[in-house]
């Protein structure tokens, strides 16, 4: 069988974040969603998505296919329907289909299909940026069920103070200095190749990806992901980075999301709490304008490539686009447009020549090329939020 995740009907509700990756690739929990369907149907996946991405991210369409609404997160029971799915059935949660089995060049009309109710009570979706880390806890708990069962954790060092080790799994060449892991309220995942320096505090649930490092004195709280080859230090609560981003310096980050290539300065804080105590409103690209999010704690949304210089406060409930490049004095503004340069004085283009300069040494410090076909979505990118952009 082939499968093929598609973007659905949420795509634009997750920018910045999907405007340089599908649904699909999004990281929440410990794995990226496409991550988990994989390991959970044994099988690779391709995508339905934008066009200007489909060169990095292409589409495979076989005989039979079954295509999966890469917003839900998949559970056991969610894959076993979906792996069984067969000739004009789908799997809908309430009116939204989950997956839908379709033949090579079949045009699909759910009216002539056997629709199959999905009736477990662990659907766990996204629909908004605000989602991935409000609901990140419990993908980290998914997460570390799935890829621990029948393993043996690598043992806990010594002069470890570590409370319910059996919800500690530690991959092999990991490194943990004199540290405190505190598992009693959820489990803590520590990935291949990485790295807890000395002093760090930490409480579950708390992801700690391959290659990635938590620097000496960091304070950690639950429902945390710290992204492949990513270096944090501060204070940080309930926030995601995806991947190959630092936060290196003390400074707070809290129920937050960082793309990937981000770097914020040293002394960086995020509020996430207004002083009213009201509701934070986040900036919705398909509305233009700021949407409520039923939440009293949400902080800062970051694209890729983005950075912000030492010092940077950011207010309650921001969302900086990508390749924004903010520093100096204030508070700037709650939206922060793709490809710009300033702060809270005001900000002009960050011409994509000198973005693509940085990027490129960015990326080689990691061993990481920025390809052509980067360089092209980033482009898009470009064009496509000039008009948020005022020079």
């Amino acid at each position: 069988m082939n499968y093929i995740l598609f973007d659905g009907n949420v795509r634009n509700q997750l920018l910045p974040f999907t405007f340089t990756r599908p649904v699909a690739d999004i990281r929440i929990g410990i794995l990226t969603i496409r991550e988990k369907w994989e390991h959970l149907l044994g099988f690779t996946t391709s995508t339905v998505t934008e066009d200007y991405l489909s060169d990095k991210y292409p589409f495979v369409e076989l005989e039979k296919n079954i295509l999966i609404n890469a917003s839900f997160l998949p559970s056991e029971n969610l894959a076993n329907i979906v792996k069984g799915l067969e000739e004009n059935q789908a799997v809908f949660f309430e009116e939204e289909p989950i997956a839908f089995f379709a033949s090579e060049g079949q045009e699909v009309d759910f009216e002539t299909f056997d629709v199959i109710q999905y009736a477990y009570n662990d659907v766990l979706r996204i629909e908004h940026t605000w989602d991935i880390f409000s609901k990140n806890a419990e993908a980290i708990k998914r997460d570390f069920e799935m890829l621990t069962e029948g393993r043996e954790s690598e043992p806990i060092p010594e002069g470890i103070w570590a409370k319910n080790p059996k919800n500690i799994f530690i991959e092999e060449g990991a490194t943990i200095e004199f540290c405190t892991l505190n598992a009693s309220e959820g489990p803590i995942y520590i990935g291949k190749d990485a790295e807890i320096m000395e002093g760090a505090l930490v409480r579950g649930p708390f992801a700690l990806c391959e290659h990635a490092t938590l620097k000496m004195g960091a304070k950690i709280y639950s429902g945390t992901t710290i992204g492949p080859h990513s270096k944090v230090g501060g204070e940080v609560s309930n926030s995601i980075i995806f991947g190959y981003s630092n936060k290196g310096h003390d400074g707070f980050l809290g129920n937050s999301v960082l793309g990937e290539w981000c770097n914020l300065g040293a002394d960086t804080n995020n509020s996430n709490l207004k002083n009213n105590y009201a509701e934070v409103r986040l900036w919705d690209y398909e509305t233009k304008r700021f949407a409520k999010t039923g939440l009293q704690f949400c902080g800062l949304m970051m694209g890729d490539h983005s950075k912000c210089g030492i010092n940077t406060m950011f207010n309650t409930g921001t969302v900086v686009g990508v390749s924004a490049n903010i520093f100096g004095s204030g508070f700037p503004r709650n939206f922060i447009p793709s490809f710009s340069w300033g702060g809270s004085g005001g900000f002009t283009t960050y011409k994509t020549d000198k973005a693509f300069e940085v990027a490129k040494v960015v990326m080689s410090r990691r061993k990481v090329e920025l390809s052509e076909m980067d360089i092209k979505i980033l482009e898009h990118v470009f064009e496509e939020t000039s008009a948020w952009r005022k020079d």
